[in-house]
């Protein structure tokens, strides 16, 4: 199954544009987990995701959380994908990329072996090093394009003929998508940069938007500008504050209650 029917599927069934980050972070994490579980990292993550499997359409993993854990972490990584319901889109969220051989192996080692239906990768090496992972026909990547944090315009608002770069990749995704399987990473917090991209790119190419949240990011303008025509092809995420919404033992009700609120307000404004 090709991503974009997988996530248009799970999108209609659980009528959900939301994606919940599943960023563990020990320092955040409901204390009692770690003296009454024996594995309390996977605990967590299998409470939320029992908890809200039914309100996202994706689940983003990144990559950072697990791999600080050494081989303990990447077992949970496994144990993690292997968990998440067969229907549900899974993004490892790693921004990955290197020349085109080390990129054919990190493409390789993330939609072979982990199993990712998507996964995040960065464009500065230039096409060569977007093409192994663009080979994954039935798989998405989704090229950073304008990033949610505050110091993203260091580069991405650097002109070359009076045109920011932001735009300059959004074009080069583009004409990238020939397989129809590239997608762009857009900040909700640079709300006309996103209006922008995603006149850019049309209708067909799916954008993965975090800023939601934590960051501040408006919920009503990502929607109205994030997704296409028909209110789809957008996967709005949002993980600290859905996961960490809850400190005690009720922290998986909290989660839940926080991806509902977040996934009404998105569909409200579709």
């Amino acid at each position: 199954m090709k991503f974009d029917e997988k996530l248009q599927r799970i999108v209609n069934k659980n009528n959900s544009l939301l994606c919940v980050g599943l960023d563990i972070d020990r320092e955040k994490m409901p204390k009692f987990l770690f003296k009454d579980k024996k594995e309390p990292y996977f605990e967590f993550n299998k409470s939320i995701i029992n908890s809200t499997k039914d309100v996202v359409c994706a689940y983003k993993l990144n990559l950072a959380f697990y791999e600080v854990l050494g081989k303990k972490g990447i077992e949970l990584l496994e144990k993690t994908i292997n968990y998440i319901p067969e229907n549900i889109v899974i993004i490892l969220d790693g921004k990955r990329n290197d020349i085109s051989n080390t990129a054919r192996m990190y493409a390789k080692s993330l939609f072979e072996i982990f199993k990712a239906d998507a996964v995040t990768i960065n464009p500065y090496f230039g096409f060569d090093g977007i093409k192994p992972f663009l080979e994954y026909k039935e798989k998405c990547s989704f090229v950073l394009c304008r990033t949610s944090n505050q110091s993203a315009n260091d580069f991405q608002d650097i002109k070359s003929d009076n045109i920011p770069l932001y735009q300059i990749v959004a074009n080069k995704i583009k004409n990238w998508n020939v397989n129809k399987n590239c997608g762009a990473v857009v900040g909700a917090t640079y709300i006309d940069e996103l209006r922008i991209i995603r006149e850019i790119l049309g209708e067909d190419i799916p954008l993965l938007i975090p800023g939601i949240g934590i960051q501040g990011g408006d919920i009503e303008k990502t929607v109205k500008f994030g997704t296409n025509k028909k209110g789809n092809m957008a996967i709005i995420n949002s993980s600290r504050g859905i996961i960490f919404a809850g400190k005690d033992k009720n922290f998986s009700e909290r989660a839940r209650t926080a991806a509902l609120y977040l996934r009404d307000e998105i569909k409200k404004f579709r």
